[in-house]
């Protein structure tokens, strides 16, 4: 096992998406959505968390359509995916 960003599911998305993500050993982990210019707009967990595999709900319902990323950052790793919202 491996540490991993997916891309989110499905992309582009209306209001809700699955975010998948794998830890290879215990760590801090913060998950955050972000937008085009860096803001942290949802940070959707922030803690320890056990090796495993994780799938994280975003409901994007409040945010206007456009680019965001989804951002995780595990000890040293860090890995960034581009999200589409449709509506």
């Amino acid at each position: 096992m491996s540490f991993n960003l997916e891309q989110n599911y499905t992309n582009p998305f209306n209001t809700c998406t699955s975010i998948t993500w794998q830890l290879a050993k215990n760590s801090k982990v913060t998950l955050k959505v972000i937008d085009i210019v860096g803001r942290t707009l949802a940070t959707l967990v922030d803690g320890q968390r056990p090796q495993g595999k994780y799938e994280t709900r975003f409901d994007a319902a409040q945010l206007p359509k456009g680019i965001y990323f989804s951002q995780l950052k595990a000890g040293d790793f860090s890995q960034t995916r581009k999200m589409i919202l449709l509506e």
